[in-house]
């Protein structure tokens, strides 16, 4: 039979025909109209109550074939905003869509496990916008107006404290700068900085490279082993002004930088008069012990300690931190008053009253634990599935590294799109300009996906890894 029911002023058909019973059926019809896009992402789907009236079936036949696809991950449930289409799914197939390969293969993935992003369906809504409410009531006039190249009194106060307490920063309001994203800092400082070369880890992110040599800086790679950059380098290198740094857990290799070395990057900057750029990624997540506090508490002259919210809450609120050495202070201000994007000032208000009230460290311990139960569930699939996987890095972050087999780790890459499934190569993040690497493996951002897909995400991991080379 064929029904239909209207969903804000339009009607959508559902043909419940087919092999299988009713479930099946709505099952079957649910997930095509889902597939083909007739039902987009975030479209808010009728009651049980509502849909069973209409089709005329069941109450539970619905509950149950609603309950079944938030599980398979086509839909999302939340309470108080009903049951909705899933943010990550198949999207509409068109011909400019589709790249050569098998039918019915689109270019978008189904799952996605790159690095970069956390999971934001898990954004702290509900505390945000009770801070945001406490923030305007208090806020002085004054906030509203245009800003200063600073940033707001309020949110660099409290980050004074919060990073002196979380991170072992030695933090001063009059040397925060609040920016616009971690990328408007890293080429504030880049051009602060003048002429010369900055050293950037061999493995790294090709747009922050890319950033540094638009502000007129060349780049040089310094090596990076087990125990981090090679810092030892530092000292042999002509015409380096800074060294951009993720001590506390590199990207991608996500190893912390050996005491020896983060001792041998500060002496080479004291002796010299450069500068450690400490990019501290992912530096609020560690699981199997106590954080690897800030390099920036070793030599707060010669060390500029840059944070973002990106991880700990959502890219999208534009809001990052540099503590600068007293010196970059006025340069960096001065170019930043020129034009360079302020972050809203309604934003850092409200973060100011997130991290003032406690809801901030809150969110982060409740992060810490769904981080952790991903990362312990992708460790044991893999032991499971694919014991010949070596699985590093996974003391901190919102990753791991998996080891491959020489040779396989652009088919594997490969094959993981055929799955549906963004991956990412660790060749993808190595500096071309450094000598080559020999060594194959992926980054897995089990941190990205939101709950509701994570288990389907892996089993498309584990179907990509190829058992006859990997595992049983």
């Amino acid at each position: 039979m064929g029904n239909s029911w209207a969903t804000f002023g339009r009607d959508l058909h559902l043909d419940l025909t087919g092999p299988g019973g009713l479930r099946a059926a709505l099952l079957r019809a649910l997930r095509d109209a889902v597939r083909s896009g007739r039902l987009a992402p975030g479209t808010r789907l009728p009651s049980s109550r509502s849909l069973a009236a209409d089709l005329g079936i069941a109450r539970n036949t619905v509950a149950d074939a609603y309950a079944e696809l938030v599980a398979e991950g086509w839909l999302s449930a939340r309470q108080g905003s009903g049951t909705r289409v899933a943010a990550r799914v198949l999207p509409r197939a068109t011909p400019a869509a589709r790249r050569t390969g098998p039918a019915g293969h689109a270019d978008r993935p189904r799952f996605d496990l790159t690095p970069g992003t956390p999971d934001v369906s898990a954004f702290p809504r509900t505390a945000w916008l009770a801070a945001a409410r406490r923030a305007l009531t208090a806020a002085p006039s004054e906030a509203f107006g245009y800003g200063t190249p600073r940033g707001r009194p309020e949110l660099r106060t409290v980050l004074a404290d919060y990073l002196a307490r979380a991170r072992g920063v030695r933090a001063d309001p009059d040397r925060i700068v609040i920016c616009a994203g971690f990328m408007q800092g890293l080429a504030l400082l880049s051009r602060a900085l003048g002429t010369g070369r900055l050293a950037v880890e061999s493995y790294g992110l090709d747009f922050h490279r890319a950033v540094i040599t638009r502000a007129g800086l060349g780049t040089v790679p310094l090596t990076v082993d087990e125990r981090g950059a090679r810092t030892e380098e530092l000292a042999a290198l002509d015409g380096v002004r800074a060294a951009l740094l993720t001590p506390a857990h590199q990207f991608p290799t996500g190893v912390p930088l050996h005491p020896d070395r983060r001792a041998a990057a500060v002496n080479w900057a004291r002796s010299t008069g450069g500068f450690i750029l400490e990019d501290d990624y992912d530096g609020e997540f560690r699981y199997d012990r106590q954080p690897v506090g800030a390099l920036q508490g070793l030599d707060a002259d010669h060390v500029v300690y840059l944070g973002t919210a990106s991880k700990s809450l959502a890219p999208a609120l534009r809001l990052s931190w540099m503590v600068l050495p007293d010196r970059l202070v006025d340069p960096v201000l001065a170019l930043k008053g020129t034009g360079e994007w302020q972050s809203g000032t309604l934003d850092q208000l409200t973060l100011a009253e997130f991290l003032s009230s406690g809801a901030y460290d809150r969110h982060l311990r409740g992060m810490r634990l769904r981080y952790r139960r991903r990362r312990d569930q992708l460790v044991a699939a893999l032991a499971d599935h694919a014991p010949q996987v070596h699985v590093s890095g996974i003391a901190a972050g919102l990753h791991a590294v998996l080891e491959l087999p020489p040779g396989t780790e652009q088919s594997i890459v490969q094959g993981a799109r055929w799955q549906g499934l963004a991956l990412e190569g660790l060749s993808r993040f190595h500096d071309p300009s450094a000598p080559p690497a020999s060594r194959d493996a992926l980054v897995v951002a089990y941190g990205t996906p939101p709950d509701h897909s994570f288990t389907h995400a892996l089993d498309a991991l584990l179907r990509a890894l190829p058992p006859g080379e990997l595992g049983e």
